[in-house]
């Protein structure tokens, strides 16, 4: 039998949660002063020579590497998963790796970034290793998880602040962040955050006379002063040229063009930024393509891109038109229980969830239901596929070997877990063949266990798995022998199907 930790804890994943450079971030767009800020109301220089008093304060304020969304008998993973390794080498780690992967990997990646553990050794009062976890999940589009883990932790350091107040906007729920900042300034990231906030607070007078006294001072750019000139009082600009997009696009830049009606396109920004498409004052095909970027990445629940898609009825056709149609036909006859209707329109929405790269998300909404149909031709075929892109993809495997009808033995063996016992002779085939035969975990990883220092061996068997799934074979086996070294059976055969089924490299 498989391992179970990785489920229970994505179905906490899947349901939300009820709950000039900052060196401390990988998130490229994070404010730049998220190490040190300092009040706009200090002093910043002194009128005397002679040495100021220091007052020493006990450092209080404990490390918040520990706090974690998911429990261990949630996740299955013990609690010492960082205790032996060194917090820099942890933190590299994190985010060293932007590579594409298949979704069994990226949802392992988010179980351990929401796992509560113990701090690494060398942890700080800083919390280092937090805030990389936070920016990694940032990074990957769970901002509610990673919005979730940051007011679990209290946002009550700038760089932890600085991270609660830019997700915040990126899921329009600033106006809590910026109460906060209005009445603890020192936590501002900036003074253009410190503008923006006085002014949703109501205090717009304020607010144009800050934005007015830091321009004189020069301690805001002129294209901080035109964007917030423009928020602050949009009816001086009418019939003015548009603002040209600024080259650095921060959450907080992305949310005062839109609100000035200039709002930027997200679709080359990163992932994060396509939450704001899906609130309801967008238009549908925006919010369906955000809908269907998230959901390729695993940041949305498939129940989000389910719903987009069958929203209202497509008025137009070609892309993602055509792929709303096939989902919203598919889905009637799902809801029918028509199987003969199931038969005629899955295909064209299995061709379509391919073009979107959106299989697994099509898989959890539609494999139980699919199962239990009697269906026939091509869509026999693809029902045993999205089954085996389920949860259930054991109990699946066991239908196929008691049907016999010819199915891809191969695929059957890894679901079963035994996929050495089938002949192949595809590269990556060849490759997880190895890793669930026996070839060892590489000397280094094995070490990295043995030491107790088995997180850092799974973030380093990640980056080895994207590799592998680059096109390195060996990387493949390697990844996949340390996944099953420490227990990581349901990773492994998930991530192996996934390799095979979906077919496609980065």
């Amino acid at each position: 039998m498989t391992d179970t930790f990785l489920p229970a804890a994505i179905l906490v994943l899947a349901t939300g949660s009820a709950l000039a450079q900052d060196p401390l971030s990988s998130i490229d767009w994070l404010s730049a002063e998220a190490a040190t800020v300092t009040s706009p109301d200090e002093t910043p220089v002194t009128d005397s020579a002679v040495a100021p008093e220091i007052s020493v304060t006990p450092l209080d304020r404990l490390s918040k590497d520990p706090v974690g969304l998911l429990p261990s008998d949630v996740t299955g993973l013990p609690s010492n998963i960082w205790a032996a390794s060194r917090e820099d080498t942890l933190v590299a780690l994190v985010g060293e790796e932007r590579r594409e992967s298949l979704p069994a990997i990226r949802e392992f990646i988010k179980v351990l970034m929401l796992a509560e553990a113990d701090p690494p050794m060398g942890a700080g009062a800083d919390g280092a290793l937090f805030l990389a976890r936070v920016d990694k999940l940032v990074e990957l589009g769970a901002v509610e998880q990673a919005k979730a883990l940051i007011e679990l932790a209290e946002p009550d350091t700038a760089p932890v602040f600085q991270r609660w107040f830019e997700v915040s906007l990126l899921m329009g729920t600033e106006d809590a962040a910026c109460r906060v900042m209005n009445d603890t300034p020192a936590l501002a990231p900036d003074y253009l955050s410190r503008v923006f906030c006085q002014a949703r607070g109501g205090e717009w007078a304020v607010a144009v006379l800050s934005l007015n006294t830091h321009r004189v001072l020069g301690d805001i750019t002129d294209t901080e002063n035109d964007v917030l000139s423009r928020f602050l009082d949009p009816e001086l600009f009418e019939g003015e040229p548009p603002l040209a997009q600024p080259q650095n696009v921060t959450p907080l830049l992305f949310r005062l063009y839109e609100a000035f009606g200039e709002p930027l396109v997200t679709s080359n920004l990163p992932l994060a930024f396509s939450h704001a498409d899906l609130r309801g004052n967008n238009a549908w095909k925006a919010q369906l393509e955000a809908a269907e970027r998230l959901a390729r990445q695993g940041a949305v629940s498939e129940n989000v891109l389910q719903n987009f898609y069958t929203a209202r009825t497509p008025a137009a056709s070609g892309g993602i038109w055509d792929r709303a149609a096939a989902v919203i036909r598919l889905d009637n006859a799902v809801t029918a229980e028509d199987a003969q209707a199931v038969s005629r329109h899955l295909p064209a929405a299995w061709d379509a969830m391919k073009q979107a790269r959106t299989e697994v998300p099509f898989a959890k909404l539609y494999s139980d239901a699919l199962q239990a149909m009697v269906l026939t031709g091509e869509a026999r075929d693809i029902t045993y596929r999205i089954g085996l892109l389920s949860s259930d993809y054991e109990r699946v495997a066991d239908d196929l070997i008691a049907a016999d009808d010819g199915f891809d033995p191969f695929l059957i063996a890894i679901a079963k877990g035994k996929p050495q016992d089938v002949p192949v002779r595809a590269p990556r085939a060849l490759a997880i063949q190895a890793a669930f035969a026996g070839s060892p975990a590489p000397t280094d990883l094995q070490n990295l266990v043995a030491n107790g220092k088995t997180g850092e061996a799974m973030l380093r068997a990640v980056i080895l798995f994207n590799e592998g799934y680059a096109g390195d074979a060996r990387s493949l086996t390697d990844a996949l022998a340390l996944f099953r070294l420490v227990g990581l059976e349901d990773v492994a055969r998930r991530a192996a199907l996934q390799l095979m089924i979906l077919d496609r490299a980065t």
